[in-house]
């Protein structure tokens, strides 16, 4: 059986991002055949976070 290993490749911090959330659903939809996806989250200092992300698949043992 096979499973996903996901890598962080790349994080980025922004003070503001009204419409970020459609730039990432974006980016997921046209990138997902590169095995690349993305991430946004808001963490409690209110700053929002993009992550990119590699996902590679790995043979289980």
């Amino acid at each position: 059986m096979e499973s996903n290993i996901v890598e962080t490749i790349a994080t980025f911090q922004f003070a503001d991002g009204d419409h970020l959330y459609q730039v990432v659903d974006f980016l997921n939809r046209t990138l997902k055949s590169y095995d690349l996806a993305f991430g946004l989250s808001k963490e409690t200092d209110g700053c929002l976070y993009l992550s990119v992300y590699e996902i590679t698949t790995s043979p289980d043992t």
